[in-house]
């Protein structure tokens, strides 16, 4: 059993983006945005599910936007293209799943 810390830290700091947990077959990452920060165009050879704890985000998935928020999860398939953006100060978890 692992407790894991993932403090909110966007009061004495911009942008974080911390890897939080790394296992054969995932990985669990912590970032935390402050309102209009961005994380540019990339991909992940995983499936990824989005968690976001606080805030609210918006993916670029493919062309297509999401609004994620803490009422639903994002879950991307292995190789899409996707970028995202906080519309307010946001805490998401990122966990990756290989394939």
């Amino acid at each position: 059993m692992n407790l894991i810390g993932t403090p909110y830290v966007l009061d004495e700091k911009e942008k974080q983006i911390a890897n939080v947990l790394k296992e054969e077959d995932f990985d669990v990452m912590n970032i935390q945005l402050r309102a209009g920060e961005e994380v540019k165009e990339h991909h992940a050879n995983a499936n990824v599910l989005i968690v976001v704890r606080k805030g609210k985000v918006q993916f670029m998935v493919e062309g297509t936007e999401h609004i994620v928020t803490t009422e639903n999860i994002l879950h991307m398939k292995p190789q899409e293209k996707h970028a995202l953006k906080a519309l307010e100060d946001s805490d998401i978890v990122v966990t990756k799943i290989s394939l």
